[in-house]
């Protein structure tokens, strides 16, 4: 993302919105709505260190053209190379790769929109390119809209009821309402944008116009990318495509044309200046038939040479490159890139979303896919078409062979795992916790539980049936404890340690309502792990620190007679923990008086776990929190206030917390985009950005460290390092500011401040005893007839021998 100046001055006059970004003098636009918009909305929204351009009005569209730049060098023209000028790139050139916006940002927006454009081009490195598929109206105007019927992203079927027809398009029929049947002035001034995918955010449909190709060119993209997918269908239609990007290519600047018709490439061949235009064939499913030859893709891909003569390079689905087994992981790669690039072909990648899950090697987090296609040793594709353009620009300039050549920037948030990598293998397994160190993680994390016979584990939950198979083996066991849950478990208290050790693992999603399983590979992979083994893991490998979190000590001291705390204090000290400060040991509780118990070792940090969402710390509760911890553990709602998927402000209580000199940590972190707000683009990077670089956290509780680290370890992260690229937090409630006020989600109320009884818990109680003694005998009445007989002969032999005892004490 390039880095934008912090003032802009918006000026509205008339007809003309002139936004003009001063200090870091990136490409400026000006927008001239026609005449007949009366009253357009104007947003004045700081969005990532920028302005927005103000809101399309249904039936205007934008044309905008480049402000010169102030200064002799303008960062914003600075390409991905910059960013990293010794990089080894192994695409056909040796240039970066191409960030390629399909629709502009439509992981966001209405695809094809003028804010979808806007956003690609504000949000993306610099020499990004805006992808428009061409449909063709009844007057011959050219618009940019990805799917061929308009009733799938439009309102056209309510404004045109009528308007329905059924087309045979490539021996298919399809029915729906085409842009071929009406004129641009109809579409232009009757039809509206809407996002058609689900998952997607709703809030900007009904609002947004149709984009012409002109508007697009007209934003001076870096460079302009023209599918054309249904040649045949509008020359059977009598509409001429080539005709019209005749015409265009001499008015507007196009860099790429692409199309899966190869009749229609090898005409056009002919027809533009190679120099200025590349043409790129356009590879579908394998199987499906191209038009013009009548061979399938799949062929057609084995005999690269053949299409060599007209074409500069292939847009290919991604699963060309990295086939994904039946079960989603990774094949090896083809040798598709390689084999190209010999040709002299260019290969661009297709199908990459954030919100789209791809395969369970990239433990959800979309840059790590990017880095497959780039970052492997062996090639690099030329370019991706991806719906996240600041994903993939991120991928390009910031991540690229950091994990090899860079360290972590000091003085940044501490990377504290969760269970350890519970993202990729079954948390509190030996497992997760080798994964978490090896991806980086500052910080390795227990929670003690403790069996029935004293030995203290790392476990989430003192509920075994969440994260082990104990429902198979241990049903019997199950019990209802309103202190510790509301629901039946099987617990950990209830089982000796050697009952605990025959359960297995699971990996189970913390959010199953999302459909979103993990690695299903690991899911019963690795063995739980006392204290003590945990200890000698992060002696053994010398992370920075660990952290030990203890719940329920009231419970186990009055009802189980367990003393966890003496347990935990006792593992430390054997292990030496005690007696040494290389590395970090942060105590965690919810309850202070647990935290009271080690302030006998001073180099321990003690750390107040706030499970319940809060806004704010009044200062005389702040300084409460000080006299028990020097830290503070809160979810994720106490640093931002949403509301239906959309950020709306920040909370106050990072700044309240480092008033009294705590530190502040925010937990739980997670990949899947399903937990992540739109405003943070679902990039896992980008919403850690924004806590560590915006909100100012200490430390970050995540299950997926490998992530974390990828961010730390970019010089992209330093949002104060003179780059012309970077990672950069974002702001709250940008998004919802650019919907119009009538659609707008209901604000929810911010969470109540810190309150004394948040914070100060009464003192432990005493370890009970608790009797070991067998139960005393059934009352003789209650006593079956077997056992009588039993009893009677145990009688007569207790007599006999005490005759016996008395005869040797006679001297017989």
């Amino acid at each position: 993302m390039r880095h934008f100046g912090e003032h802009a001055d918006l000026k509205v006059g008339g007809e003309l919105s002139d936004i003009i970004i001063s200090k870091a003098s990136p490409p400026c636009y000006s927008v001239s709505p026609p005449v007949r918009a009366s009253n357009p909305i104007i947003q004045d929204v700081r969005f990532r260190e920028q302005r927005i351009l103000q809101s399309p009005t249904p039936g205007v569209r934008l044309e905008a053209q480049r402000v010169p730049a102030k200064t002799p060098l303008d960062p914003g023209k600075i390409s991905a190379a910059a960013v990293a000028p010794t990089q080894n790139w192994k695409t056909l050139s040796g240039n970066t790769p191409v960030v390629i916006a399909r629709g502009g940002f439509t992981g966001i927006f209405p695809d094809s929109s003028p804010y979808a454009f806007q956003f690609a081009l504000s949000t993306s490195l610099s020499d990004v390119t805006l992808f428009c598929d061409l449909q063709l109206t009844r007057d011959g105007q050219g618009i940019c809209q990805t799917d061929l019927r308009l009733d799938n992203t439009t309102n056209i079927a309510l404004n045109f009821p009528n308007g329905g027809k059924t087309y045979n398009v490539n021996g298919q029929n399809v029915t729906g309402w085409f842009a071929l049947d009406f004129t641009s002035k109809q579409l232009f001034e009757n039809t509206t944008l809407s996002q058609n995918i689900f998952s997607r955010p709703s809030l900007f449909d009904g609002s947004l116009p149709l984009s012409a190709v002109e508007d697009v060119t007209g934003l001076k993209p870096p460079q302009f990318w023209l599918n054309v997918q249904y040649d045949m269908f509008y020359t059977q239609q009598k509409l001429n495509v080539a005709a019209y990007i005749e015409t265009a290519t001499r008015k507007m600047g196009i860099n790429y044309i692409s199309s899966p018709e190869i009749g229609f490439l090898r005409s056009l061949s002919t027809k533009i200046n190679k120099a200025r235009t590349k043409l790129i064939f356009r590879f579908l499913d394998k199987n499906t038939v191209e038009p013009t030859t009548m061979q399938k893709y799949g062929s057609i891909l084995m005999d690269l040479s053949s299409i060599k003569p007209f074409v500069s390079g292939i847009l290919v689905p991604k699963n060309y490159i990295w086939p994904v087994n039946a079960n989603n992981y990774l094949e090896a790669p083809t040798s598709l890139v390689t084999d190209a690039h010999k040709q002299g072909l260019e290969v661009y990648a297709a199908g990459f979303a954030n919100d789209m899950p791809a395969s369970f090697n990239y433990s959800y987090d979309p840059s790590a896919e990017y880095l497959q296609f780039i970052d492997n040793g062996g090639f690099s594709v030329d370019g991706f078409l991806t719906d996240f353009p600041p994903t993939a620009s991120e991928a390009v300039a910031c991540l690229t062979q950091n994990k090899k050549l860079l360290k972590p920037i000091k003085g940044q948030a501490l990377i504290i795992s969760h269970n350890g990598a519970s993202g990729v293998y079954p948390g509190c397994t030996d497992l997760a916790y080798q994964q978490a160190i090896d991806d980086g993680a500052d910080i390795i994390d227990c929670s003690v539980q403790i069996s029935k016979d004293g030995v203290p584990f790392c476990l989430d939950s003192p509920d075994l049936t969440g994260d082990s198979n104990a429902m198979t083996s241990f049903l019997s066991r199950a019990t209802t404890i309103p202190e510790i849950q509301d629901d039946k478990g099987i617990f950990s208290f209830d089982l000796t340690w050697n009952e605990i050790l025959t359960l297995k693992p699971q990996l189970v999603s913390p959010i199953p309502s999302s459909g979103l399983v993990r690695n299903p590979a690991n899911k019963q992979k690795g063995k739980f792990i006392a204290f003590s083994e945990f200890l000698e893991i992060a002696k053994a490998k010398a992370v920075s620190g660990i952290l030990v979190n203890i719940e329920n000590a009231p419970y186990l001291a009055s009802k189980k007679g367990l003393s966890i705390t003496d347990a935990v204090a006792k593992a430390l000290s054997n292990a030496t923990f005690d007696k040494q400060a290389t590395q970090q040991v942060l105590i965690q509780s919810d309850d202070s008086s647990v935290l009271s118990t080690f302030n006998n070792v001073s180099t321990y940090k003690k750390v107040l776990y706030i499970k319940e969402a809060t806004s704010s710390a009044p200062k005389p509760i702040a300084e409460q929190i000080k006299k028990v911890a020097d830290a503070v553990n809160l979810p994720r709602p106490s640093f931002i206030q949403a509301s239906a998927g959309f950020t709306t402000a920040y909370t106050r209580i990072v700044n309240d917390m480092h008033a009294a000199n705590i530190s502040v940590y925010v937990s739980v972190l997670r990949n899947e985009y399903t937990q992540i707000a739109f405003d943070f683009f679902s990039d896992p990077i980008v919403e850690i950005a924004t806590y560590v670089s915006n909100i100012g956290v200490d430390g970050i509780v995540t299950e997926y460290p490998a992530t974390a680290s990828a961010f730390k370890r970019s010089p992209c992260a330093n949002v104060d390092a003179d780059l012309p690229y970077t990672i950069l937090p974002a702001e709250a409630g940008s998004l919802l500011a650019l919907a119009s006020p009538e659609v707008l989600p209901p604000a929810e109320a911010p969470a109540p401040p810190l309150d004394v009884a948040d914070v100060i818990d009464p003192p432990l109680p005493p370890v009970a005893v608790i009797s070991t003694k067998a139960p005393a005998a059934a009352p003789a009445e209650a006593i079956t007839k077997s056992s009588q007989v039993t009893n009677t002969a145990n009688l007569g032999l207790g007599l006999m021998a005490i005759m016996v005892l008395c005869l040797l004490s006679l001297g017989y």
